[in-house]
């Protein structure tokens, strides 16, 4: 849970950054420019985007520079926003903040895309500027959570209870891997355990994929789902009910 914030001596706030999308639609409301933040602590089986794990790799850049880079894309965004994702954006919490305060600045809506596995202290600044949160809650039961991630759960349920405590919007977000992550007991804890929420917003079950497969490869990472398949249609909408059955919207 360490960060990894840089402010030079120019006092421009910095950050590392992999990469950026301009059209993302599928990280919040609308047509979002998204920001894929360098560093993350977990070490999920079925990450995509495993390149983003290593926090001093990536490209350095200022929130000016950034902030120059969204408005070139801001007639877009109206019905949008910008979106830090990555790898972990809360590594960075000093440069989420930032760019966030500046986003509000130009009218765009924030939304932070995190596993909630943070301190909270350095996580408070951010949720200041952000909207939306975007919670990956990638399993309920403990030590299934630490399989897939390895790292503990209870940092993230801790988050979860405190965007509770502080009304933040929230959408829930669990990736379902056959074999993994769908058992029925697993499912049912954590819909159990978000249903408690009155925050969140919508939960969104998001089929396992392996597009991300070949970063593996090139990295040089062993890949432990290469056998497992995508969820049929049938056993996504299994789950998208359990959720349902608790009183949540879903899908």
């Amino acid at each position: 849970m360490n960060t990894i914030d840089s402010t030079p001596s120019t006092g421009q706030t910095t950050g590392r950054i992999h990469s950026i999308e301009t059209c993302g639609t599928v990280d919040g409301p609308g047509i979002r420019f998204v920001v894929f933040m360098q560093g993350c602590p977990l070490r999920c089986l079925y990450c995509h985007n495993p390149d983003c794990r290593d926090p001093h790799e990536g490209q350095l850049m200022t929130v000016e520079e950034l902030v120059a880079e969204i408005g070139k894309t801001r007639n877009y965004l109206r019905k949008g926003g910008v979106t830090a994702t990555g790898g972990e954006p809360l590594m960075q919490p000093q440069f989420v903040a930032e760019l966030f305060r500046r986003c509000h600045q130009l009218g765009l809506h924030t939304a932070l895309d995190t596993s909630g596995f943070v301190q909270l202290e350095a996580a408070k600044p951010v949720l200041e500027h952000t909207d939306l949160v975007l919670l990956d809650i990638k399993s309920y039961l403990p030590d299934l959570y630490y399989k897939v991630t390895h790292v503990p759960l209870e940092p993230t349920l801790n988050f979860a209870r405190y965007l509770a405590q502080i009304h933040k919007p929230t959408w829930v977000r669990f990736v379902l891997v056959p074999g993994l992550t769908d058992p029925e007991e697993n499912v049912k804890g954590l819909a159990e355990f978000v249903a408690q929420l009155p925050n969140v917003e919508r939960v969104e079950v998001l089929p396992f994929h392996k597009m991300g497969e070949y970063k593996w490869e090139q990295l040089g990472l062993p890949y432990l789902l290469k056998d497992v398949e995508p969820p049929s249609p049938q056993q996504v909408a299994k789950v998208v009910q359990i959720f349902r059955d608790q009183g949540l919207k879903a899908s």
